[in-house]
């Protein structure tokens, strides 16, 4: 498609340099109408800014939307159905993020009459993959302009020099920023870049944003109670909540204890290494909770086969397949297991750590204390059989061994 034949153009747009350069050029280079999409997935910084900055920049549709509860409730929590970690370490917080933004560019798109997309990541990360994967998932026709790729403004240097000469507005908050690349929603925090780009270089302890650290967290531990209906999380401490203010509950407590901080070198779906460090408060308690909760009740064997098939379900949702049809069927899988993943577990928080203190489920519990218990059984299990179950298991080590 030529420059041409665009005419207008949805760009995901946070108001910030990157976006507000990327609108400018994108008038400039395809002599479009561009149209922002601004969206609250629980950043922790305003967007209604955005707003004004787009009409102070000339644009006529904003679309400023809060999806919170549509994230958490739609792409958060089926996640973490699966117990999904990306590598042993990643909780995928920006990853799951990624594909409700594709849908709501796609659907904005096809709401307004556009003829391309855009958006703000560059040609060395995974976000570029996720946002057009995505897009080609659900409108195969969807024209993608993604300017990183395309243009020279390759230093923030050059972007400030195109801003000052094109008269783009920019708030310079270089003098006491952070110098680091960051992304946050109701899940996580990242950090890249800056002196994380050395492996070697230990954090400093102001860049967290969220957690306190654990040698300054209470000295007293905090219990707390989570209920599940269907895998997911329903209410904290015997109160229902929104999975929204649920997570954002659990983000609180999880920083006010030190938990959920991470360092990690995680490998890109576009071939490099990469050093993030990582805030995961409230997904890090989750994970511990849904993790004994279905050790209560789910079948010993489909235990096992959900955790066989989460590394290849996370490394879809890392690599932007969420709508891709294998994690859909993945999906329907996982969810047929949940429904009987319904109860309460009790965990404690302390100075960095989540330890689980009790489990319990009224309906779908499996643990038969009659068969499990050390004292006398009634019968109810024949230790006799085991005897049996042993030999027959043996018999090919058996014939292994006489071989040899």
């Amino acid at each position: 498609m030529s420059t041409k034949n665009i005419n207008k153009v949805i760009l995901a747009y946070s108001g910030g340099l990157d976006t507000s350069v990327i609108l400018t050029w994108l008038k400039d280079t395809y002599d479009c109408e561009v149209v922002t999409f601004t969206a609250d997935i629980g950043q922790g910084e305003e967007v209604e800014p955005a707003r004004a900055k787009a009409k102070q920049m000339g644009v006529k549709e904003i679309f400023i939307e809060d999806l919170k509860e549509e994230f958490v409730r739609d792409y958060v929590f089926p996640m973490f159905r699966a117990n999904t970690i990306y590598e042993g370490e990643y909780l995928l917080g920006t990853s799951i993020a990624r594909p409700l933004i594709a849908k709501r560019l796609v659907e904005i798109a096809n709401e307004t009459g556009a003829d391309a997309i855009s958006h703000g990541a560059t040609g060395k990360g995974n976000d570029q993959v996720r946002f057009e994967l995505g897009a080609y998932a659900l409108k195969p026709d969807v024209h993608v302009i993604a300017p990183w790729r395309e243009w020279d403004l390759t230093s923030r240097e050059k972007l400030l020099a195109y801003a000052e000469q094109k008269g783009i507005p920019i708030e310079d908050k270089r003098k006491g920023a952070s110098p680091y690349s960051m992304d946050a929603n109701l899940l996580h925090i990242s950090y890249e870049g800056g002196e994380l780009e050395d492996p070697w270089c230990e954090p400093e302890e102001s860049m967290w944003k969220w957690t306190v650290s654990p040698e300054k967290a209470p000295d007293t531990a905090e219990s707390i109670e989570l209920e599940f209906k269907h895998g997911d999380p329903t209410a904290l401490n015997g109160k229902t909540l929104s999975p929204a203010k649920l997570l954002a509950s659990l983000n609180e407590l999880g920083g006010k204890h030190g938990i959920g901080r991470d360092d990690i070198v995680e490998n890109r779906y576009v071939g490099m290494k990469s050093r993030g460090c990582y805030e995961t408060p409230g997904g890090t308690i989750l994970l511990k909770a849904h993790r004994a909760m279905e050790s209560l009740t789910l079948d010993r064997e489909v235990t096992h086969l959900k955790d066989e098939l989460m590394p290849r379900y996370a490394k879809l949702i890392y690599n932007g397949y969420w709508w891709s049809p294998e994690r859909t069927a993945l999906q329907t899988l996982i969810d047929e297991t949940q429904k009987t993943v319904n109860g309460t577990v009790r965990l404690k928080l302390f100075k960095g750590s989540v330890s689980v203190t009790g489990r319990k489920s009224e309906s779908d519990s499996l643990f038969d204390e009659s068969i499990a218990t050390f004292e006398d059984d009634a019968g109810a299990y024949n230790q006799k059989d085991a005897e049996g179950f042993i030999k027959l298991n043996a018999l090919r080590l058996k014939i292994q061994a006489r071989k040899k």
